[in-house]
């Protein structure tokens, strides 16, 4: 085997190195996913379209099981959530985190236990915490001090609840400026700083139907690095020390939520889950050792890790346009069934499929069908020079924050969800249609 055959297989293996394990070439430009071809797939469930590769979703979630052993692994739903997600998550032994009533009663109604289910949010609603309480809910996280008479006035005299406090510990990371949570001045948690989430503990331990079982803290999303998690668990720890020092109690539990950023273009970082078990498990028992304390159980929020490599969405190519120096590809989709481009300067990495194509690449800019300017999906981006109206894209890591951020703007309605596995292609959730859009309109 010649060094050009080596690189030219490098080269190749990169390519896909973002996307599903399952992922194969086929003869004349196609890919499989799953064991079935995404022309195939577009051609019988139409475009847009979301793929899911459960076997993906198994074998993540799988790994997450054997990097924390001893941790409760908690999928975050609203990375993506439908009746089937919520089966394979189950089935894999992980719990589930949900910010709603409507995430949760999905869930609930789909079979799952309602007591590996917790509760969070910064504003949840006199429904949420009702159907809460009424479905059994395992934990309820209080993101802030009105919650706490609230949610004990729900409960009861004679109920019990079990609570985590949600603590800003000021840490910052994360992707962009928009998804970092960890630090003052955004609307999520209880200031350590400041001294509310202390304040908040004391009056949490002053309400008989709500028992304080740990803290949970929450930094940001799309973190590449450990070390801000290890900054932030000693803040924690910290913490559960005074606590224990002010209170005479020690808290069992301790959340360190989600965030685990992943590579969405070849080459990029992605958290090294390997690293962050090892080097949390060892900061919790030194931290805690230093403090005198038990070791906490350690609790994690993984939602676009599982979900996000597992999805692939598949775009119909309607026009090309260059203006001036620039080149415009529009496909059938958009910014209303992936928002992230816009919201958060997301960066995707599309491919042609369906055609072989031995044109020179250029560069081009992908983007929607919507009345919008920043209605991009992939900006200065290579494809190759004949692309036309009619070609195939597909963009894989489109599993998480798409289809559950999806909305109807231009009522062209929302893509259905295609589940791959083993050669097998099912719908899992329908494609919206204007009859949908009707029945909701009942003015006149």
């Amino acid at each position: 085997m010649t060094a050009a055959t080596l690189s030219e297989i490098a080269a190749g293996a990169d390519e896909l190195s973002v996307w599903p394990a399952s992922t194969t070439r086929l003869p004349h430009g196609g890919l499989a996913v799953g064991g079935v071809s995404l022309a195939e797939i577009a051609d019988r469930f139409d475009t847009p379209a979301y793929v899911l590769d459960e076997g993906e979703v198994r074998a993540r979630c799988r790994t997450y099981r054997d990097a924390f052993p001893d941790a409760e692994v908690l999928y975050a739903a609203k990375a993506f959530l439908c009746r089937a997600m919520a089966h394979r998550i189950a089935e894999e032994g992980l719990g589930l985190d949900v910010c709603s009533a409507g995430e949760l009663e999905l869930a609930v109604t789909a079979g799952f236990p309602p007591e590996r289910i917790l509760l969070h949010g910064n504003a949840k609603s006199p429904r949420d915490i009702d159907t809460a309480l009424r479905l059994g809910v395992g934990r309820i996280v209080i993101d802030s001090p009105s919650e706490i008479a609230r949610l004990a006035a729900a409960v009861g005299p004679n109920g019990h609840q079990r609570v985590l406090v949600r603590v800003v510990p000021g840490i910052s990371a994360g992707g962009h400026e928009k998804i970092r949570t960890g630090t003052d001045g955004q609307k999520f948690g209880l200031s350590l700083r400041d001294g509310s989430a202390q304040h908040a503990i004391t009056r949490i331990l002053g309400q008989r139907p709500l028992e304080l079982v740990g803290l949970h803290c929450h930094i940001g999303s799309q973190i590449t690095e450990v070390k801000p998690y290890l900054c932030a668990l000693r803040r924690m720890v910290g913490l559960m020390a005074r606590v224990r020092d002010t209170h005479g109690i020690t808290l069992p539990e301790l959340d360190m939520g989600g965030g685990h950023g992943i590579a969405y273009r070849p080459g990029e970082p992605a958290l090294d889950l390997t690293t962050l078990a090892r080097r949390l498990r060892a900061e919790l028992v030194a931290s805690c050792a230093a403090a005198g304390l038990a070791v906490p159980r350690l609790t994690i929020e993984p939602g676009r890790a599982i979900a996000g490599p597992a999805g692939v969405a598949l775009y119909r190519v309607l026009a090309v346009k260059r203006t001036g120096e620039r080149v415009f590809v529009a496909v059938d989709g958009g910014m209303s069934d992936n928002p992230r481009p816009a919201l958060y300067g997301a960066r995707y990495a599309p491919r042609l499929i369906g055609r072989p194509s031995t044109a020179e690449p250029r560069t081009a800019t992908v983007v929607g069908r919507h009345c919008e300017a920043g209605d991009v999906l992939a900006a200065d981006v290579e494809l190759p020079g004949d692309v036309h109206p009619g070609d195939l894209l597909a963009v894989p890591v489109a599993g998480a924050y798409q289809q559950s951020m999806a909305s109807g703007y231009n009522m062209v309605g929302r893509p259905p969800v295609v589940a791959v596995d083993d050669g097998t292609a099912r719908l899992l959730v329908r494609r919206e249609t204007l009859d949908d859009f009707r029945r909701r309109d009942i003015g006149g």
